[in-house]
């Protein structure tokens, strides 16, 4: 039997035990359907019979057939502004590779600080984390950009998978996925399942988290995080290569090859400082950030950085489009059809002697270590996400430490494996590291930068009287 076809059986027939079992005391039985449909569709993003999301758009037209929801109400989830965002920093992205500044800007910073192993791994860090607010895709950033500009590193010292590749190629790849993973956790627009974290805690918790406040939320412990990396991988995994003068000489060839800073990247790299400021200051000018981030991209495709068939053929944006709203839809009504509120208080009931503090930090490590069994972020957030922060709360956490640590730890637990996240197995499929070398270094990566992100991430929200 076909392999998509015995998933998809699977899948169905998940969905049709759960809904024909009884319905629980306490629920309505058109909750109960909705979370049939719902732990479907998660099964179907793990098994992926179809792409997610076609598995995601078939999904909310069955709530439909089926009377569970009504057409009104399965299109709820594509008027929401985060995703709006999320399509525009997708396009941003798009900017960023096509005219060539997300490598200018690599190769710049590795041709000023790149003359050993140690500081190449900064260089490629600063890279990332520079261009990280405009890329809400890892994949894109940590793949389209940065993997080619590791890969020809290591390859220019001779450093190939095998015996050479603990030279310098080992090393290079580790930390820069790992600092992937961290950048990932800094912005809304760093990684798509953060605006869906966004949208969950809205309509989960009332939390409103703008792009500004994770930002400034992220931004100190994300910065000693990404200082930390690239040296605790130095240590963990140490290249056999610890001066490296020919990178400055490579990234100045590669910069002399690009030609003086073109009119397109000038256009990017403007448009790109004017949606930080905005963004940054949207709490104090009252612009919602999916409206700057509209404006903006339509500023390059009116300069012509950008083309329309540009925006067409970004299938990325479409694509996230598509499955995003379809879930928004579906965990937005199971809110507002009481079932995230009856999960919440069956679970916290067992939680009865606990304090707030002592639950909410075993919530973090359940919600962090279960994504041993995800091979994907955003379905993981979707399974999980709304009923963690539920029973957060239902235990008295507060809320936005409670929505912002869960939000942090969506990002950070693509650290994990080799299938944790769409960079993972291009990072791992290069063969310069084993999987468990890979597997050893991500765990310890999960456990410090929940110290950065949770231990002094939730001190610094408390100082900024977020919580």
């Amino acid at each position: 039997m076909n392999k998509n076809l015995r998933n998809g059986i699977v899948v169905v027939l998940v969905g049709l035990i759960l809904w024909f079992l009884p319905t629980p005391a306490g629920l309505k039985p058109q909750a109960w359907q909705l979370f049939s449909v719902f732990v479907a569709t998660i099964i179907g993003f793990i098994l992926q019979p179809l792409p997610i999301g076609a598995v995601a758009f078939a999904s909310i037209g069955i709530t439909g057939l089926l009377g569970i929801l009504k057409p009104a109400q399965i299109l709820t989830g594509f008027s929401t502004t985060v995703i709006w965002l999320i399509v525009s920093a997708f396009l941003f992205a798009k900017g960023f590779i096509k005219t060539g500044l997300g490598n200018r800007i690599a190769y710049t910073v590795m041709a000023r600080i790149g003359d050993s192993s140690l500081k190449l791994a900064y260089a490629l860090a600063i890279s990332d984390f520079i261009v990280s607010p405009a890329t809400p895709s890892n994949t894109a950033r940590g793949g389209g950009i940065l993997y080619p500009i590791v890969k020809s590193l290591s390859l220019a010292f001779n450093s190939e998978p095998g015996p050479t590749a603990r030279k310098i190629g080992a090393y290079l790849m580790t930390s820069t996925f790992q600092v992937n993973c961290i950048t990932s956790a800094m912005f809304i627009t760093a990684v798509a399942p953060n605006s869906l974290v966004v949208a969950l805690a809205a309509k989960t918790g009332n939390i409103n988290i703008t792009w500004g406040t994770w930002a400034l939320a992220c931004i100190l412990p994300g910065i000693i995080a990404l200082i930390i990396a690239p040296y605790l991988v130095y240590k963990l995994f140490p290249p056999e290569i610890k001066h490296t003068p020919e990178a400055k000489v490579i990234a100045q060839a590669e910069l002399t090859k690009m030609g003086p800073i073109k009119y397109g990247e000038k256009v990017v790299a403007g448009t790109f400082l004017l949606a930080l400021l905005m963004w940054s200051t949207g709490s104090f000018t009252k612009i919602d950030a999916t409206v700057t981030a509209i404006v903006c991209v339509s500023v390059m495709l009116i300069f012509n950085a950008l083309e329309w068939k540009d925006v067409l053929e970004e299938k990325g944006a479409w694509d996230t489009l598509i499955w995003m709203g379809s879930l928004i839809t579906l965990a937005g009504a199971l809110s507002s059809v009481g079932f995230i509120g009856w999960f919440a208080k069956l679970v916290a009931s067992s939680m009865v002697g606990y304090s707030w503090t002592t639950a909410l930090i075993i919530l973090w490590l359940v919600y962090m270590y279960s994504h041993y069994a995800f091979a994907s972020l955003s379905a993981h957030v979707t399974a999980m996400y709304a009923a963690f922060l539920a029973v957060a709360i239902a235990t008295g956490a507060p809320g936005f430490l409670a929505a912002m640590s869960l939000g942090v730890i969506s990002g950070l637990m693509g650290s994990l494996t080799h299938y944790a996240t769409g960079p993972a197995p291009i990072f791992f499929g290069s063969g310069y590291v084993s999987q468990n070398d890979f597997w050893r270094i991500g765990f310890i990566m999960s456990l410090v930068n929940m110290l950065c992100f949770l231990g002094l991430g939730s001190i610094w929200w408390k100082l900024l009287g977020l919580w």
